[in-house]
């Protein structure tokens, strides 16, 4: 190990400046509620910063492509939604401009799908060699490299592992699920603050929809760079009794190491080919793609779903059909929540997301069945699919990812944790692309056909972890037979007396 090496590690275990400064005017260290308190508030923002800054795409396609009601929907078919307010999208071009090369050309649309595709298939790349980086640096430096680095138009993808490794390191496995389904919210707020913002900035000049939330991700890169504390050995902070894992049904001690302390700075970081095989990560990185193949098709078509879907003999204008579309989101909050509430509960992940995955079917058969009928069913309906579809995805890409970085296969080995959420959240990505773009295609010819589409993703996604709940229910049997067998002997003595 060089000189620059060690110095580099002794850095990672220093405080960061903010925390200190906190702790010089209280005179007294932080307690490790606070830390945590800390911890949340910033990745929160950090991470809503990033969905914001991702959102501004899909906001300048229409001044950059002002004409692209009339031009190419044959490749995109989304963008007929204008066609039926020529008045309204004509003046509109001439407030925004006439558009900007080559996207206001003949085949602008089909421009600006092909770069959705590279962004999308370009983050779920990234987002691998991201987890690699995570697990041999300085989370706190690299999230804020990362982030600054976005004001250029980069590094989009440093921040999901970086942030998710950082949470997993000061919140035990038995409260995980529910805090990080809470936390996950900042999806949700991440998309809508990044709307209106870059909507706002466009009477500017489409460049600036760009440049203010690049500032906002930048502030938010400082925030993590002044008071992001990596882990509790980073600010010397002792774990509370409660966060402390308790023995396994077999009762034998869980051990769940943190991702940097002063025993792990000579261990060796898990190389990509190695946390592919801890187990669980494979099936779940599948189980994934599946799972963001439905939630990004509903994220990217669902407007124009509704614009297009006569509800209660009625056709809603593309505003209020976005508007509506929102509520898929609000189900998918409460749909993260209780999957991580359910899944701390039962101590079993896998079989609550493929419960999820498999009552996510129905929900959706119903939406494409009746949600027509009336605007009450639709909103029911649209809630309820977006509760079971986001539900698991929340779970897989916080929680699991978390789990599965301080598995006990590692034997104590701590740095695997971005990795692991790299490669699941990465291989997510993948189906994310390509989900939408199927949809496309699809959609042409018939609604019936994405919805089946949909529904046989749902069922492969939950069959993806059909192994791993037959081993989560075979354990809880097992547990429930060793500790019932006692307890029944207990019982009939005390009978007996």
């Amino acid at each position: 190990m060089g000189p620059f090496h060690e110095a580099a590690e002794r850095n990672q275990n220093k405080p960061p400046i903010g925390i200190r400064f906190l702790e010089s005017i209280k005179k007294k260290r932080l307690s490790y509620r606070t830390h945590q308190a800390i911890v949340l508030i910033v990745t929160f923002l950090a991470y809503t910063s990033y969905h914001a800054a991702r959102k501004t795409t899909s906001i300048v396609k229409s001044t950059l492509d002002p004409e692209s009601s009339e031009a190419g929907l044959k490749f995109v078919p989304w963008r007929i939604t204008y066609s039926s307010e020529p008045v309204e999208r004509k003046s509109l071009s001439w407030k925004l401009g006439d558009g900007w090369a080559p996207f206001n050309a003949s085949d602008g649309t089909a421009l600006l799908g092909e770069l959705d595709l590279a962004f999308l298939a370009m983050y779920a790349l990234g987002m691998y060699f991201s987890g690699h980086l995570g697990d041999r640096m300085n989370l706190r430096i690299l999230l804020t490299v990362g982030m600054c680095k976005c004001l250029l138009g980069c590094s989009n993808q440093t921040g999901w592992p970086s942030v998710v490794a950082v949470v997993g390191n000061w919140f035990g496995k038995k409260k995980r699920g529910l805090i990080m389904g809470i936390w996950n919210a900042h999806t949700s707020v991440g998309n809508i603050s990044g709307s209106l913002i870059a909507a706002a900035m466009l009477s500017y000049g489409w460049g600036w929809s760009f440049v203010l939330p690049g500032l906002l991700i930048a502030f938010a890169g400082l925030l993590v760079f002044a008071l992001l504390p990596v882990s509790p050995e980073a600010v010397g902070a002792d774990k509370d009794e409660d966060e402390l894992d308790s023995p396994n049904k077999a009762g034998e001690e869980v051990t769940e190491p943190l991702l940097v302390s002063d025993a792990d700075v000579k261990q060796e970081a898990v190389g990509f080919i190695e946390a592919w095989k801890i187990p669980g990560v494979a099936p779940f990185a599948l189980c994934l793609f599946f799972a963001k193949l439905v939630a990004y098709t509903f994220l990217y078509w669902l407007p124009f779903y509704i614009s297009q879907t006569a509800i209660d003999g009625k056709y809603l204008s593309d505003g209020t059909a976005g508007n509506l579309s929102t509520l898929f989101d609000v189900g998918g909050v409460v749909g993260g929540i209780l999957a991580g509430h359910i899944s701390d509960r039962l101590d079993a992940r896998a079989i609550t997301a493929a419960s999820f995955m498999y009552c996510s079917i129905p929900a959706l058969f119903f939406y494409r069945s009746y949600g027509h009928l009336s605007l009450g069913l639709n909103i029911a309906f649209m809630l309820l699919t977006g509760m079971f579809v986001n539900g698991p995805y929340a779970l897989i890409t916080t929680a699991v990812s978390a789990d599965l970085g301080t598995h006990s296969s590692l034997k104590g080995n701590s740095r695997a944790l971005a990795t692991v959420t790299a490669i699941i959240d990465g291989t997510g990505s993948v189906g994310a692309a390509i989900g939408p773009l199927l949809t496309g295609y699809i959609s042409a010819k018939s609604w019936s056909a994405v919805f089946t589409m949909l529904m046989a993703a749902a069922l492969v996604a939950g069959l993806l972890l059909t192994r791993l709940v037959v081993a989560e229910v075979a354990a809880k049997i097992a547990a429930s037979r060793s500790q019932g067998s006692p307890a029944s002997k207990a019982q009939a003595a005390a009978f007996d007396v």
